[in-house]
């Protein structure tokens, strides 16, 4: 599955009542919550749990939906967020991670 088809998948779900506000602030929102849930596993860990990979796995699904509910919200291309991603990690790290690279990064470089 590319990107774009999850994108379009995910949007059947997405609340078409909200408005654009609303679908970004709900996307928004639903990121940092998810991230929380997440989060939360390995939290529990300090409590004695054992980590739950599937649990985690769906929580990561979840934080995906919501990153592209956003940019259907702004009408962007998932894939084409993610090949911005990946362009600026090869400028920023043309021979992959290098801890130098990361503490002295070039101006502009967010």
């Amino acid at each position: 599955m590319t990107g774009n088809e999850y994108q379009r998948l995910a949007s059947r779900t997405i609340n078409r009542n909200l408005t654009y506000e609303g679908q970004s602030s709900h996307a928004l929102h639903g990121m940092v919550g998810e991230i929380g849930e997440l989060h939360s596993l390995y939290q529990k860990k300090y409590q004695g749990h054992e980590f739950d990979v599937v649990h985690a796995k769906k929580e990561l699904g979840d934080l995906l939906w919501f990153v592209a509910e956003y940019c259907t919200a702004n009408g962007w291309k998932l894939e084409d967020v993610m090949q911005m991603n990946i362009d600026k990690l090869k400028a920023r790290f043309p021979e992959g991670f290098d801890s130098e690279r990361s503490l002295h990064r070039q101006a502009g470089d967010i």
